[in-house]
């Protein structure tokens, strides 16, 4: 049997593993990329990434591609805990898999996780200006928690680190464009075919806009059709994801802890926004970890806050059948 579609006659593991991999499907990627592919079996998911989707001139080390599958894998594994089922997780088991997740059984409900899944239709990522108010101390504490717990760490800029912050992301963003090869890639999953479910449509891209950081302009010659709005992101937080190594390893468990960095903060009501500028360039990248004090290798910076009241518009997601593949045998 080779199929994406639910059918009534599999084993009851089978139904739950397909529904954490369809849940998966609203995880962030780079450029709204969605560069994963599952594939169930009677007792496990299989996660791979799908290479056509890598992002050979802003990505050519797969750093962002492991970020983004790493978050789907955190989304599938929480939709599990949810529902009630105990999982193993075998991450890099060979050089073509990313990582297995195996069903071991029934378990008592995850409640911390339900909220979580709560989260991830509710999820989004908000480009937009974010208010006045300052994200609380003890919401922070809670949004790091959840980072060291998937093995990761959280570092919150400090008001004297803004500056550095800024001019590096902004000078990295000009260098980004003023390259004919990145202008075509922005291109290229900004301009997708209809229908393709993926990029970043200028319809959900936001204008540019006076900026404590600035963001990507994902519709550069001005056809983005979001407004800002009238905040300038005064009490936003900015919060440095980043590891002990960079390697893919290391790279898939970040993106496991920006998925639980990006569902907590939503959990608790924030807006929130990965800001990859920074670490897509070898420079920046070290700004950042000098930043860090070296402490740590830096993954991707993340803006959350307290966003506008109007709600936005989903992002584009791939048809399941097209990144699911079912084949388990029926009972």
């Amino acid at each position: 049997m080779n199929s994406s579609s639910t059918r009534t006659d599999q084993d009851p593991r089978v139904r739950v593993l397909e529904a954490a991999a369809r849940q998966s499907l609203h995880a962030p990627s780079v450029f709204n990329t969605q560069p994963w592919r599952w594939r169930v079996t009677t007792d496990a998911l299989e996660l791979r990434a799908d290479p056509d989707r890598q992002l050979a001139h802003t990505d050519p080390d797969g750093r962002l591609l492991m970020l983004s599958c790493g978050a789907a894998l955190h989304h599938a594994r929480v939709s599990l805990a949810a529902a009630g089922w105990a999982v193993t997780v075998e991450r890099l088991p060979d050089p073509s898999l990313l990582a297995r997740v195996r069903t071991t059984g029934p378990a008592d409900l995850d409640v911390p996780a339900g909220r979580l899944v709560d989260a991830i239709p509710r999820r989004r990522t908000d480009r937009r200006a974010y208010g006045d108010r300052p994200v609380p101390e003890a919401v922070l504490a809670r949004l790091g928690d959840a980072v060291e717990a998937e093995g990761a760490h959280l570092h919150v800029v400090r008001p004297d680190q803004m500056p550095m912050l800024a001019v590096s992301t902004g000078r990295a963003a000009d260098a980004e464009l003023a390259d004919p090869a990145y202008r075509q890639e922005l291109h290229r999953w900004t301009h997708r075919p209809a229908g393709s479910g993926d990029g970043v449509p200028a319809a959900t891209a936001v204008r540019p806009s006076p900026r404590r950081v600035p963001l990507r302009d994902y519709a550069p010659g001005g056809a983005a059709g979001l407004s800002a709005g009238t905040d300038f992101d005064r009490g936003a937080a900015y919060l440095i994801l980043f590891g002990d190594s960079d390697e893919p390893a290391a790279w898939l468990r970040g993106g496991e802890a920006l998925s639980a960095l990006l569902l907590t903060a939503t959990a608790e009501g924030l807006a929130g926004a990965p800001l990859s500028d920074a670490v897509e360039l070898a420079w920046p990248r070290r700004m950042m970890r000098d930043l860090l004090a070296g402490i740590g290798d830096p993954y991707l910076v993340v803006r959350v806050g307290w966003g506008p009241d109007a709600e936005l518009p989903p992002a584009p997601r791939r048809a399941p059948a097209d990144v699911i593949e079912v084949v388990a045998a029926p009972r």
